[in-house]
Order: structure tokens, then C-alpha cells, then sequence
């Protein structure tokens, strides 16, 4: 059996700090919490569970205060969480295995990081993320924000998920501003923090600056596919929300260049010609979205209602503007076996009454 050091860094985090430990405290052989300023009550909690306390000067490095927190692990591996973070029990269980079988030649283990849920908790937004590492290796965190560690040496990917339970709303422009502090000391982006710089400004409402430098990023050879698909995907809403068209469609289109079609491309596509009353090619994508499967280890970001839920309701949508209610009904009643509770399966469903 592996010993397993569990490493954090936290700031004002009482909120949510001992329902995380508490999912996980059962299972690792230390924990390590390195506290980043807090004014609460976090170090309070936290000494319910470790003596192992911390404290680093916040600094604008997100890669400096990770690697702190490991340079104090002491056993085989190194799980990381976020104090907003939860083990649910299946996944403890599944944890526990993994414990006592790992192969000790495993450098790193990826599991699913489950960021969003709907109603019924079933995950909604899903991807894989580095997350037990081998101790003692030099594996180091890199990037001020959004930072990483690339998974080399030898990997596997496990069913295990870690599930993302926020409560509190963080600053919208935190990392906005870390970048533009970057920029202002002359500090060099890499491809991937263009990126997400990119992404930071379009989540920020300014749609011509976010459009300038995703194509910045997408002129760039190093580029990672995974990065370049989602990029293409938010600069075509960018191109939407100024109402640029042609370089709406084209965009999508171009995603097709780097890899097969991606099920929520294609709902984007969908969506194009829905718009502009080409309901036949709508229904063309939305089709084709249904058909599409997800493939988490290539590491990208993956909506779960992309797969089935939304285009079924747009394939509803889509055969009552043909007057085809017999079909509106079928693909109304297929999306509501996705998200029984939501509103637009309810509302739809109640609508058809009037045709039975």
C-alpha cells in the first residue's frame, strides 16, 4: 500500500474547508494545509484535522504557493484538492483501491475533475486533471494562474472524479488581473497563458479585445489542440455577440481542421442556422451531435448536455418550425429523459398537451 500526503492551499476558505477534509481524511496518510492570508476562520478549521499549517506570502503565483505545499509532503504521493472540492463516498471507495493496488511504477494518476453538476448531481461539465503524483520525482508546478503540471513519466487514467462544489462567488476578475500585472512587468505569455488571457478578457464582456488576442493564440505553432478547439469555440461567440456572421460560421468550421467534430462544435453550428432559418442544416448538426461520444483522456473540456440533452430540445425546437409536431414531440420527450426537471422539457411538455 501507497502512503499519500494530501496538499492544499487555502485563503478564507471556513465555509467549505472541513466538508472537504472530512470527504478525504479517511484516506490519506498526511495533510498539509498552506494558508495564503487568511482573515476567517480556515486555520482554526484546519488544525481540526492537521497540525501540518502553513503560511505563504500570497504573491500573484498560484505554481509557487502548489509547490510549497508539496515541498512539505513527506509520503510515496501527493493529492492535490481545492477547498471547494469534494470525494463523494463511491469515489472514496474506488480511492481506497486504488491505495492499496497502484502499480509503484505509476508516476501519475489522472482522474476526473467534475466542475459542474445538474439537478440530480449527475455531472455536467467534466474533464481530467493531474492529480495523485509521485513524491520525490521534481514534478513542479508551472504558471502563475491556471497552473499545471504536464503529466509525463509514466501515467494512468483512472474512473476516480473529484467533484467541484462552490458556494461562494470568487472575484470574475482575479485573473484578469494577475495576467495584466504579468503583461505590465514585461513577464513573456507562453502559447497556453495566451490562451487563457484570451479567455479571461472574453469572460470579462470585452468581445473585440478577446477576439484580438484569440487569434494572437490561434497564430501560434505550439498551440494544444484541446486549447485551440476551445478557443475557436469562444471566439465564435465573440464574433456572435458583435454580430460578424461570416466569421461566426467560419470559425466553427475551422475547429474541423485540428480534429474530428466535437459534439458541442457541432450544437454551435446548430445553432447558426437555427437562427438564420436554415432549419434543415440545423437539424443536419443537431443530428450529428447526438451521435458524437466524449473522450475525456484527451483532456479536454467536455459539457455532458451537449451529447444528448441540447440537441434533442433543438431538435424539437427545429421540427415545430417545420410543422412536424409528431417529431417536436419525440425529440422533446428524448431530451426530458436527460434533465426530467428542466424547465424547457416542462414547459414544452405542457405546451403539447394541446395536441393529444
Amino acid at each position: 500500500m501507497i502512503s499519500i500526503s494530501l496538499c492544499m492551499i487555502v485563503k478564507n476558505e471556513e465555509d467549505v474547508l472541513s466538508r472537504c477534509l472530512n470527504s478525504i481524511k479517511d484516506v490519506v496518510d498526511e495533510i498539509i494545509i498552506v494558508d495564503t492570508g487568511s482573515s476567517d476562520n480556515t486555520k482554526k478549521i484546519a488544525k481540526n484535522f492537521t497540525d501540518k499549517i502553513y503560511h505563504f506570502n500570497w504573491c500573484d503565483d498560484f505554481a509557487k504557493a502548489r509547490n510549497y505545499s508539496f515541498s512539505k509532503a513527506t509520503k510515496d504521493y501527493i493529492l492535490w484538492l481545492d477547498a471547494d472540492d469534494v470525494i463523494l463516498p463511491k469515489d472514496v471507495k474506488l480511492l481506497k483501491s486504488l491505495k492499496n493496488d497502484i502499480d509503484k511504477n505509476t508516476d501519475i494518476v489522472m482522474m476526473k475533475y467534475n466542475m459542474g453538476t445538474n439537478d440530480d448531481n449527475t455531472p455536467s461539465l467534466s474533464y481530467y486533471r493531474e492529480r495523485l503524483i509521485k513524491n520525490f520525482k521534481n514534478y513542479k508546478w508551472v504558471g502563475r494562474i491556471h497552473e499545471v503540471i504536464t503529466p509525463t513519466g509514466n501515467v494512468i487514467y483512472s474512473d476516480i472524479a473529484i467533484t467541484h462544489k462552490k458556494i461562494h462567488i470568487s472575484d470574475p476578475l482575479r485573473n484578469l488581473r494577475i495576467f495584466e500585472k504579468m503583461i505590465e512587468e514585461n513577464e513573456k505569455l507562453d502559447t497556453r497563458q495566451k490562451f487563457y488571457y484570451a479567455r479571461e478578457i472574453y469572460y470579462s464582456g470585452n468581445f473585440t479585445k478577446a477576439i484580438e488576442k484569440f487569434n494572437e493564440f490561434l497564430n501560434e505553432d505550439d498551440k494544444w489542440v484541446e486549447n485551440t478547439i476551445s478557443a475557436l469555440l469562444d471566439l465564435s461567440i465573440c464574433y456572435n455577440k458583435i454580430d460578424d456572421k461570416q466569421n461566426e460560421i467560419s470559425t466553427l468550421f475551422k475547429s474541423f481542421e485540428y480534429d474530428i467534430p466535437r459534439s458541442q462544435t457541432c450544437c454551435y453550428i446548430g445553432n447558426y442556422f437555427l437562427r438564420n432559418n436554415n432549419i434543415n442544416q440545423a437539424i443536419y448538426w443537431y443530428k450529428l451531435a447526438s451521435t458524437l461520444t466524449s473522450n475525456l483522456e484527451s483532456g479536454g473540456f467536455y459539457e455532458t448536455d451537449y451529447f444528448n440533452f441540447i440537441p434533442y430540445i433543438q431538435l424539437c425546437v427545429c421540427y415545430y418550425k417545420l410543422g412536424d409536431i409528431k417529431n417536436s414531440i419525440k425529440y422533446n420527450d428524448m431530451a426530458g429523459k436527460f434533465k426530467p426537471n428542466d424547465s424547457s422539457y416542462l414547459t414544452n411538455k405542457e405546451f403539447f398537451k394541446n395536441y393529444n
